[in-house]
């Protein structure tokens, strides 16, 4: 009988998760692996049944306080079977006494809830079809024209913990666009889209407020062909941001619940028009 083992992924393995993502309808960036790793290269772990992978998961640190988890995936011939409660406990065991945090689907909240975790509010995938180019208000800046101190400034205000290495790689990553709204050289938006195994998804999204939100919403578009599929996902409690989506004739395509070991951060989720990733928040 082959023996059934966890340990780290190494970075040639994450694309695994990734596929299996892709498979369970989550539709992941191309090219999300490399970021991911590099935001923590040593929560990532893979169950293997002798040498082969069965079970994965992702259980990110950014800091002494806070972790995120995701990728949590077995594959289906596998399930039910004690693989997945393995993997998942070692994934806790890494984030010790953090905050963890997750994006968990709406039919398991009830054994999120027996590991501990609290529901804090719904995530809502919403999918639209690109427009073509429209007008924008103010004058936006390409991402990789924006000081990156200054992009750092302003995400540390709106995310849970600094993501430094996460951020430098998902705004240069090939195949991922960004923009943003500088006004007297600070930061007041950004966003970024990139191109999934379906259409294209942006996140984060995040804005001072509505009407910069639209603007960098619209510019984001105007890069796709018109008649493109694209996703965009919002928090529920910010209520201008379903406004944004609703009003541009996007549909509700999926929906998570975000869930946390303690009480949810203390984040402005009314500047989240767009969630980063339901992997790593």
């Amino acid at each position: 009988m082959n023996k059934f083992t966890v340990r780290q992924m190494r970075k040639d393995e994450l694309c695994i998760a990734i596929d299996w993502a892709a498979k369970e309808g989550w539709n992941p960036g191309l090219k999300d692996d490399e970021c991911f790793y590099a935001a923590d290269p040593n929560g990532f772990f893979i169950g293997l049944l002798g040498d082969e992978p069965v079970a994965t998961i992702s259980s990110v640190s950014y800091d002494q306080d806070f972790g995120f988890m995701g990728l949590y995936i077995v594959k289906p011939e596998y399930r039910n079977q004690g693989y997945g409660m393995a993997v998942w406990n070692k994934a806790l065991d890494y984030l010790g006494l953090r905050n963890a945090g997750g994006d968990g689907v709406l039919e398991r909240i009830e054994d999120y809830k027996t590991q501990g975790f609290k529901p804090a509010y719904r995530n809502i995938r919403f999918q639209g079809l690109s427009w073509g180019k429209k007008e924008t208000k103010r004058a936006l800046t390409e991402i990789s024209q924006i000081p990156l101190d200054s992009l750092f400034n302003y995400d540390d205000e709106l995310f849970f913990a600094q993501r430094h290495n996460f951020l430098k790689c998902w705004i240069s990553q090939s195949g991922h666009y960004g923009l943003g709204y500088l006004e007297k050289n600070l930061v007041r938006g950004y966003g970024v889209i990139r191109k999934s195994f379906s259409g294209y998804k942006i996140g984060p999204l995040f804005a001072d407020n509505h009407s910069i939100a639209t603007d960098i919403l619209y510019g984001l578009i105007s890069s796709l062909p018109e008649k493109t599929d694209f996703f965009l996902d919002v928090p529920e409690p910010n209520v201008l941001a379903l406004s944004l989506a609703n009003s541009h004739g996007m549909k509700g395509a999926f929906e998570t619940i975000r869930i946390y070991t303690k009480e949810a951060p203390a984040v402005p989720l009314e500047k989240w028009y767009g969630v980063t990733s339901f992997e790593l928040g």
